[in-house]
């Protein structure tokens, strides 16, 4: 393959719904949570639906589970299916062909409800035991909690360039 290049395509401009909660691997949880609690509680909205692909999977989960232990009664409805990608990659040789590759991209889609949702669907979960639930106000899920926006940790000592007195690769006194 180091004979072809990756045609980038342009994205997507696919308009989201107000009430979606996009997931994607570098996002962090606790935003995504705030988020529906800014929907639930600010905005009002009967339900969220938080959606991923590929590699968000899990954090997507792990979104709709901590939201359905903040807020009470919240019905929920998992889809899961998959989206073929084909990726197209162009010859940097003449007398080459382009070359069309297709993968196939899990998704998962799951809809947070204070209203009642269809029990008959297979994908339905009733709302969790109202012990298990720790209703936060959306005001407070909204503040910060001790972390971030802070100073930092410095620069340390990590990987970087040296500072040419140690005994590393480079030119030397070699044979």
């Amino acid at each position: 393959m180091n004979k072809y290049r990756k045609v980038i395509k342009p994205k997507d401009t696919l308009v989201k719904d107000e009430e979606e909660i996009r997931v994607t691997s570098l996002g962090s949880v606790s935003s995504y949570i705030s988020r529906a609690g800014k929907l639930f509680g600010e905005m009002e909205k009967s339900y969220v639906t938080v959606t991923a692909t590929g590699n968000a999977l899990t954090k997507a989960v792990t979104t709709a589970e901590v939201i359905k232990r903040r807020f009470k009664g919240l019905h929920q409805i998992t889809k899961l299916g998959s989206q073929e990608i084909v990726d197209e990659y162009e010859p940097l040789e003449e007398g080459l062909d382009k070359v069309m590759e297709t993968r196939n991209l899990p998704s998962l889609e799951i809809k947070l409800s204070k209203e009642p949702l269809d029990t008959s669907d297979k994908g339905y979960q009733a709302p969790l035991d109202e012990s298990m639930v720790t209703e936060v106000e959306p005001e407070e899920m909204m503040k910060a909690r001790g972390r971030g926006k802070g100073r930092g940790k410095g620069k340390g000592k990590g990987k970087g360039k040296s500072d040419g007195k140690g005994k590393g690769k480079g030119k030397g006194k070699g044979k």
